[in-house]
C-alpha cells in the first residue's frame, strides 16, 4: 500500500490487495478517521457530500479473475473497469442481463467507472423488468468490513447459496457497508437480435397505459420507456431521426433470435393498434435508442438541460404517468419513463433545494422513492439526496449497517444527511 498527499492535504491510500484494505481499515478505526472509497471516482457526485481528508484508492484491483464463458460466470476485482470488462465479455456474445447504466454522460465525468461503482451504486438499465437487478446477478463477493476483517459471502455458482444474500446486501449500499474487493457475477448470452415497436404522439397516461399492454402481453417485452415531447430537449442522435422531441415517442423492445424477435414485434404492433400505428426499428437503431435511454442521454451534461438537477425516482408503474405528468405541470420540468413508468427520469429548473420538497410530497403519494442524481455540491449539502426512511426503516438499515461498520467509517455520511452517528 502507498500513501500520497495531494495539493489539500488529502491522504490517498492506494491498495494493493485485500491485506492493504484490512491494514487501512484498522488504521482508521484506530485514528478514528473515516475513508472515502472510491475506483476511478466516477460517481463521487452523487451522494451526500462527505467530510473525510483520507481516500481508499481501489484502482489497482483491476484483474479479471476468472472467466468462465461457458459457465456464464466472471469474477473480477472491484477496481476493474467497467467498460474493459464489457468489452471482454461481449466478445464472446455475452451481456451483463441487467444493463447497468454509464453515468458519465449525465453526470458530465470521464468514463472510467469500475465493476465496484457498478455494484455499490446498483443502477439497473431498461431490461430490469425482465431480467432483475444487479444484486440479481451478484453470486458471491470478497471485501473486508468496518472492523477491517476480510470476508467471503456467496460463491462461483447458484448453487452454493453460503452467505448468498449476505454479498446482496452490498449491492446499492454506496460503499457504506464494507470496501469490496473482488466479485463474481453472472453473465448472460447476448440476444441475437433486437426490434423496437414504436408509437407516436402519445401522452403521458396513455403511454403508461400502452406499456402496462405490453408487458401484460405473452411477447416477452424486455424494455418499456416513453419520450414525451419537449420543449427543452434536443434530440441526441439516435432518437434525432425518430421525431424526439418534437414528438412523443413510445418505445417497446423485444430481444431473441431474429424469426422470434421480428414475429414478436409484429405481434405485439398489432395488440396495440388501438393507441395508434406502430413503426418497428431493427438492430442497431434499436440498441442506439435503448443505449441513450439507458444512460439518459437527453440530459446529458453537456446538453440543453446540463445545468438542471435530475432526480431519478422509482415508482409503481401504474402511478408513473400521472407522476411525472404533475412533476412535469408543477414544476416546469422534463420527464422520461422507463420500466413500464416504474422508473422516471426528472429534469427540473434549478432551484436552490432542487425542488425536494415537491418532489418528495409528490413521490410519498405515489408509494415511490427519489434520489437526487446530479446537483451542485451546495445543494446535495442542505438536501437529502437519498430518500428519507421511515423511522422503522430507518432504524433497520441503521442496524445493519452498525453490524459491518459499529465506527462508520466507511463512505460516513454519503446516504444520510446530518451528524455522522
Amino acid at each position: 500500500m502507498t500513501k500520497k498527499s495531494g495539493p489539500e492535504l488529502v491522504s490517498t491510500l492506494k491498495i494493493r490487495d485485500a491485506a492493504d484494505v484490512e491494514q487501512a481499515v484498522r488504521s482508521a478505526l484506530a485514528g478514528e478517521q473515516p475513508l472515502e472509497i472510491i475506483g476511478h471516482g466516477s460517481k463521487r457526485q452523487i451522494g451526500q457530500p462527505m467530510a473525510t481528508n483520507a481516500l481508499l484508492d481501489l484502482s489497482d484491483l483491476n484483474a479479471v479473475t476468472a472467466y468462465e464463458p461457458n459457465e456464464l460466470i466472471i469474477t473480477v476485482q472491484a477496481g476493474a473497469p467497467l467498460a474493459d470488462v464489457l468489452s471482454l465479455i461481449d466478445s464472446k456474445n455475452q451481456q451483463f442481463a441487467f444493463e447497468p447504466i454509464n453515468t458519465s454522460m449525465l453526470l458530465g465525468t470521464p468514463d472510467i467507472g469500475t465493476i465496484g461503482g457498478m455494484i455499490g451504486a446498483g443502477l439497473a438499465g431498461p431490461r430490469r423488468i425482465k431480467a432483475g437487478g444487479a444484486r440479481d446477478h451478484l453470486l458471491g463477493a470478497h471485501a473486508v468490513s468496518g472492523f477491517g476483517d476480510s470476508f467471503k459471502a456467496g460463491g462461483r455458482v447458484v448453487k452454493n447459496v453460503t452467505g448468498y444474500d449476505l454479498c446482496k446486501l452490498l449491492a446499492g449500499s454506496w460503499g457504506t457497508l464494507a470496501v469490496m474487493t473482488e466479485v463474481t457475477l453472472k453473465v448472460m448470452p447476448r440476444p441475437e437480435s433486437e426490434r423496437t415497436v414504436m408509437l407516436r404522439g402519445l401522452d403521458d397516461l396513455t403511454a403508461n397505459r400502452a406499456m402496462t399492454a405490453a408487458l401484460g402481453s405473452p411477447f416477452d417485452v424486455s424494455g418499456a420507456a416513453h419520450m414525451p415531447n419537449s420543449a427543452f430537449r434536443t434530440a441526441v442522435r439516435a432518437l434525432a431521426d425518430h421525431g424526439s422531441p418534437q414528438r412523443a415517442v413510445t418505445l417497446l423492445r423485444l430481444e431473441g433470435i431474429t424469426a422470434s424477435a421480428a414475429h414478436r414485434a409484429a405481434a405485439l404492433s398489432a395488440v396495440l393498434a388501438p393507441f395508434g400505428a406502430a413503426e418497428i426499428l431493427e438492430d442497431t437503431a434499436s440498441a442506439a435508442i435503448w443505449s441513450s435511454i439507458r444512460d439518459v442521454r437527453p440530459f446529458a451534461a453537456n446538453g440543453t438541460l446540463g445545468a438542471w438537477p435530475v432526480w431519478r425516482i422509482v415508482c409503481p408503474p401504474a402511478a408513473g404517468g400521472a407522476l411525472g405528468q404533475q412533476l412535469s405541470r408543477d414544476t416546469g420540468g422534463d420527464v422520461i419513463y422507463d420500466w413500464g413508468g416504474g422508473l422516471i427520469w426528472a429534469a427540473l429548473p434549478p432551484k436552490p433545494d432542487a425542488h425536494a420538497a415537491l418532489v418528495r410530497q409528490r413521490v410519498n403519494s405515489a408509494g415511490g422513492h427519489a434520489i437526487l442524481i446530479r446537483a451542485p455540491e451546495h445543494i446535495r449539502r442542505n438536501v437529502d439526496v437519498f430518500h428519507p426512511q421511515q423511522d422503522g426503516l430507518a432504524g433497520l438499515s441503521e442496524r445493519v449497517r452498525h453490524g459491518f461498520d459499529p465506527k462508520n467509517i466507511l463512505n460516513r455520511g454519503r446516504m444520510v444527511r446530518g451528524p455522522a452517528t
